[in-house]
């Protein structure tokens, strides 16, 4: 390359980068328009979640084939692109492999490469089988209609051009390298394990074309490599960054206990006090809007249940393990936290539509986007959240919306209503005479 190449990598690289900033920051700033909640207890805890979940991939292997496909292109992918800072370096610096006076340990890196890179082709093709032709059942239901379903196969597609474009940009080096006269700067370095069973492809081709083909497979993997970045953003694939912070910051109570709201905690501790002056209580601070109770739309939901939202893989295995959807209800958790994200995104787009500041839009996500139905289908069993390979908890969203439907709406189903007046006039939730609640232990 000539000092033109350089200015022009350098370019594309600032501009790649810079716009993958400007959407982290955009990320971070719909995140955080959730409400404050403290996950900074017990660290240690945390980081052994982090390490064994995100890292460990401990959940992903509880469905065996899929979860060893995964693991084989998560840290294909991951350990591949170790090489990209290689590849920035000899872009900026007009340099061939500057790493490659590590000798044996290059040998081994440039190797473990290329066996990773085939390997992650082969778990890649097998992923596009199952889902286009097999057509798992989790991966193919009506959730994913649209883009989402398409969105699967871009990152498919995606992940085969990449992988073939570093083994075919290896090849031709390979190629280069071993001509019987030195070629250019092409020295010997590397082992190439797969890409040597390629380059013949490249018999019989002039040395000039080899090259131009080298230097054309090499920028196209690096422009791939920061169009894969920025589509990140917009794609379920966000979880390859997200993960992390994700189960760290999951809640680390036992399954199936509640948080209560701090409003009514206060208001049952005044109740039950029988010294408290009811008439003490203090007045609202005038111009502070009242408490809301539940959420209705993405502000009410705090920070981490929109980090949730985010993080959503889409594979379907709460779905799959729900009882309300394998009995043809309409609720599915995969659903709550893709429409989740989709309102949140939409509220982003409102804000910087209108400079930094929200306008109601007269859109919400309870209702349009999740109806009471779905929500009041769930039996609070906790299976989706057992199932998610990355912690993410659609029931505390759930919870919340219902919340909201019961103490700011009072739209509780009909039965739910009648239980909870029957507890509120007779102690109990069947509805008779409070002197015969313990009729039944004189029954045979």
């Amino acid at each position: 390359m000539n000092y033109l190449d350089n200015i022009l990598f350098a370019i594309l690289l600032i501009i790649g980068f810079g716009y993958f900033a400007f959407n982290v920051k955009k990320l971070i700033r719909n995140i955080n328009l959730g409400a404050a909640v403290d996950r900074k207890d017990n660290p240690k805890a945390r980081w052994a979640n982090m390490a064994l979940i995100a890292l460990g991939q401990s959940k992903m292997v509880k469905k065996p084939i899929a979860g060893a496909l995964h693991i084989i292109v998560y840290v294909g992918f991951v350990i591949i692109n170790i090489e990209l800072l290689e590849i920035i370096i000899d872009g900026l610096f007009d340099t061939h492999r500057v790493f490659a006076p590590l000798g044996v340990v290059y040998d081994v890196l440039i190797a473990s490469f290329e066996i990773l890179a085939f390997l992650v082709l082969v778990a890649v093709i097998v992923f596009w089988i199952r889902r286009n032709i097999i057509k798992i059942k989790r991966l193919f239901n009506k959730d994913l209609e649209g883009f989402p379903k398409n969105d699967a196969n871009y990152i498919l597609y995606f992940e085969i051009v990449l992988m073939s474009l570093f083994l075919l940009m290896n090849a031709s080096d390979y190629h280069l390298q071993n001509l019987p006269e030195q070629f250019s700067h092409f020295i010997k370095a590397g082992s190439f394990p797969i890409s040597q069973f390629i380059a013949p492809i490249f018999n019989g081709m002039s040395n000039e074309s080899v090259l131009m083909l080298t230097e054309l497979f090499w920028w196209m993997h690096i422009i791939g490599i920061l169009i894969f970045l920025n589509y990140l953003y917009f794609s379920k694939h966000l979880h390859i960054l997200l993960a992390f912070p994700n189960t760290y910051f999951a809640n680390l109570k036992p399954m199936g206990q509640f948080d209560n709201l701090e409003s009514v905690t206060k208001e049952v501790k005044l109740m039950m006090d029988p010294n408290a002056d009811p008439f003490a209580a203090p007045a609202p601070v005038e111009g502070e809007a009242p408490a809301k109770f539940g959420a209705s739309d993405v502000q009410d939901l705090n920070w981490v249940q929109l980090m949730n939202a985010y993080t959503c893989t889409e594979c379907g295995r709460c779905t799959s393990a729900c009882p309300a959807n394998q009995t043809g209800k309409k609720l599915s958790p995969r659903k709550i936290m893709m429409d989740t994200r989709d309102r949140l995104e939409e509220v982003g787009k409102n804000i910087d539509t209108n400079k930094g500041v929200f306008v109601p839009d007269n859109k919400a996500l309870l209702n349009d986007y999740i109806t009471p139905e779905e929500l009041w289908a769930c039996t609070s069993c906790n299976a989706c959240v057992e199932e998610c390979p990355v912690n993410i908890n659609p029931l505390s969203i759930i919870i919340d919306m219902r919340r909201y439907l019961v103490m700011e709406q009072s739209a509780a189903p009909m039965p739910l209503n009648t239980m909870m007046s029957n507890i509120e006039n007779n102690g109990a939730p069947w509805q008779y005479n409070q002197q015969d609640r313990l009729n039944w232990k004189d029954e045979n």
